[in-house]
């Protein structure tokens, strides 16, 4: 199992996995130039840093792993996701949708196709997730 996911994720980021990981960094280093976008930005290049190798792991509710509320997963996360949404989260949507499609057209890139929709998802509303392995999300608590 380690082997296919080793080599699915070397595919994915030959075949196009990378070009999407260097836009969420790109939309990191954008959410960086103001003080105000930083937490916007440390989850871009969290979940960029995921785009590049996502087979193995998935993007999760941090209270549900944590057991613990915090400023992300409260009123202020979803504030922040409703902005997140309107300024770059859609672009994001739009990039992963794009490169689905293209992957749905062969029958080989259909498992990277659902990373891409998968991705998508996660882009309209980052903020309050948290990146972990398949493993500590079947157990449903953070290991670390």
């Amino acid at each position: 199992m380690a082997l296919f996911r080793f080599l699915f994720n070397l595919l994915w980021f030959v075949l196009g996995g990378v070009i999407m990981g260097i836009a969420w960094w790109l939309a990191g280093l954008l959410c960086f130039i103001s003080l105000i976008g930083i937490p916007w930005g440390r989850a871009c290049f969290v979940i960029g840093t995921f785009t590049f190798f996502p087979f193995g792991k998935q993007a999760v509710n941090r209270h549900t792993m944590t057991g613990q509320p915090d400023i992300g997963t409260g009123t202020l996360g979803l504030i922040g996701n409703v902005i997140w949404f309107v300024l770059i989260g859609i672009w994001l949507a739009i990039g992963h949708v794009t490169s689905a499609i293209a992957c749905f057209v062969t029958i080989i890139g259909i498992p990277f196709a659902i990373q891409h929709l998968k991705l998508a998802l996660i882009s309209l509303a980052p903020i309050g997730q948290m990146i972990v392995t398949n493993q500590e999300a079947e157990t449903g608590r953070y290991i670390r």
